[in-house]
């Protein structure tokens, strides 16, 4: 009985400490970037810190909720889960309420809650259940389709929402599903179209098409070995072709002008100095601002609560997913270091923590975890600091929010439970 109940409480403590770590750091950044003037009160309603803080405080009930479920709970109701979720997405569809134009949250009083935060969990929990049934095969097509179907309908559903960012987070499940058996050749052609997607936009259909063709002939003479095929190369060129063409199309025609604005300034697509000065003062605002914060850091930072920019709100809304802009000015490139290094850890102790597990079932939950972890925080610190194109999303346990801070804690703490069972999985 003794040893049942040291089982039942042997949780990662480390991962613990990481989440309480970037926890209470994320909390002093958002105080931050979001107080004004003299501080009355740290519970302060009105304030998205004081806010933040109750958040945080339930979040500790919803930790001791999720480690009082016995561990097989979450693997035994994963399908239903998985369906409550899309429901919720649905529901949005009916009930929804628009911010910031995305319709993506329930309105419950002064409070907002967002389904599409706990949909990864949801999502994370029915990929490992069905991967880990008996009768799956990732590496033949019909289980490849199935698996793929399961991370695109809540994707397409936060689509339709007009939450591009959101969705960019399912390709996360990716990683997992190559761990799991994924041939390497579907990671070989994702990057590939990647790089002629940003090749078209940036260079131009011509160029690009003279790329492929130096590519595929230099692959022709020199690099296979095995017996050559013209035709199976007029196929490839024409694909690439046919989808450098569809890249532009949809490029023109498909993506709003803020969004096509934001892929020009990341790729300095646009030549015109006049058009190109308004676009810097409508699409690119927060980013300048929020590099010329960072910048102004420099290595020791300007200090808690004297970030001149910061105090001065020159990055709107900078409590949410400009948060890390917060970190770079008052905290400096140690400060932002020491953050980065905290992610790192976090999410090298889940991949180890996942190739640990006994069942197949929360290994590829673990898995699942770290690469949203890792999606999440590559975008987010990439976007602030003006690598990647602006895109709507998150820090985890930083950026101001009940319902992402919530939709992290269940995702995390679901799988440190699961971790804590794995002695009872021999």
């Amino acid at each position: 009985m003794q040893r049942e109940n040291q089982r039942r409480f042997k949780f990662d403590w480390l991962t613990i400490i990481l989440f309480l770590l970037l926890v209470g750091f994320g909390w002093v950044n958002i105080l931050s970037a979001s107080h004004s003037g003299d501080i009355v009160s740290y519970f302060d309603m009105s304030q998205p810190y004081g806010k933040q803080l109750i958040f945080i405080g339930f979040t500790f009930v919803l930790i001791i909720l999720i480690l009082s479920f016995e561990a097989k709970f979450y693997e035994r109701f994963s399908s239903i889960i998985y369906l409550l979720s899309i429901l919720s997405l649905l529901g949005l569809f009916i009930f929804g309420k628009n911010v910031n134009g995305a319709t993506s949250w329930y309105g419950i009083g002064g409070f907002t809650i967002q389904p599409s935060e706990f949909a990864k969990f949801a999502t994370a929990l029915a990929v490992a259940k069905y991967i880990s049934d008996l009768q799956t095969d990732m590496r033949t097509i019909n289980h490849q389709l199935r698996t793929i179907a399961i991370i695109v309908i809540p994707a397409l559903l936060i689509l339709l929402q007009n939450d591009a960012g959101s969705t960019m987070v399912y390709a996360a499940f990716f990683f997992v599903f190559y761990r799991e058996g994924l041939q390497q050749i579907y990671l070989v052609v994702g990057s590939l179209l990647i790089g002629l997607a940003v090749s078209v936009l940036k260079f131009g259909i011509v160029y690009t098409a003279i790329a492929v063709i130096l590519l595929l002939v230099l692959h022709f003479f020199f690099i296979r070995r095995k017996r050559r095929n013209i035709f199976q190369y007029v196929v490839v060129f024409m694909v690439c072709i046919s989808f450098s063409y569809g890249v532009k199309l949809f490029y023109q025609h498909v993506l709003k002008e803020h969004q096509q604005n934001r892929i020009s300034l990341w790729l300095r697509l646009e030549k015109d100095p006049a058009k190109l000065e308004a676009m810097k003062k409508n699409q690119a605002y927060n980013l300048i601002q929020s590099e010329e914060a960072i910048s102004s850091g420099r290595m020791l930072g300007k200090g808690f609560l004297q970030g001149t920019r910061t105090k001065g709100k020159f990055v709107p809304e900078q409590h949410t997913d400009y948060i890390f802009s917060t970190v770079g000015e008052e905290w400096g490139f140690v400060g932002s270091s020491i953050t980065v290094i905290l992610f790192v850890m976090l999410i090298v102790r889940l991949l180890y923590l996942a190739e640990s597990q006994k069942s197949q079932f929360s290994r590829v939950y673990g898995y699942s975890v770290a690469s949203i972890f890792f999606i999440h925080f590559l975008i987010n610190v990439g976007m602030v600091m003006g690598l990647i194109p602006t895109v709507g999303i998150p820090l985890p346990f930083f950026s101001y929010g009940g319902s992402g801070l919530w939709g992290f804690t269940i995702l995390l703490f679901v799988f440190i439970k699961l971790d804590s069972n794995k002695i009872n999985e021999w």
